[in-house]
């Protein structure tokens, strides 16, 4: 019976919230499996057709970029004040959703 009570006492966000974190959760764990599971054997490329049995053909030539800059630091900035912001909501909603499962104590 206590079950059924502290089902019913959470709020409809908190449950909506563990639920997509448990489904993202899975959905990494999952990636991360298949990652690890998948050899370094299948990194390289292989030839295909007639020749299959030679060996590989000789690697191309290599190409320099000159790369100029880079990111400017107001799009740096402008990231990190996104990522603090996002941090931020996420606590204070965690923390709302988290009040509502245990009321506060009186001293």
């Amino acid at each position: 019976m206590s079950a059924v009570i502290s089902h019913l006492s959470h709020s409809p966000v908190a449950a909506r919230v563990r639920r997509i974190s448990a489904v993202l959760a899975a959905a990494g764990i999952s990636l991360f499996a298949w990652v690890a599971a998948t050899p370094a054997a299948f990194a390289g490329a292989r030839p295909v057709g007639e020749n299959a049995t030679s060996p590989a053909p000789p690697a191309p030539p290599v190409i320099h970029v000159v790369q100029a800059g880079g990111m400017p630091g107001w799009q740096i900035a402008a990231i990190a004040v996104a990522a603090a912001l996002a941090a931020a909501a996420a606590a204070v909603f965690l923390d709302r959703a988290w009040s509502h499962r245990h009321p506060a104590r009186v001293a």
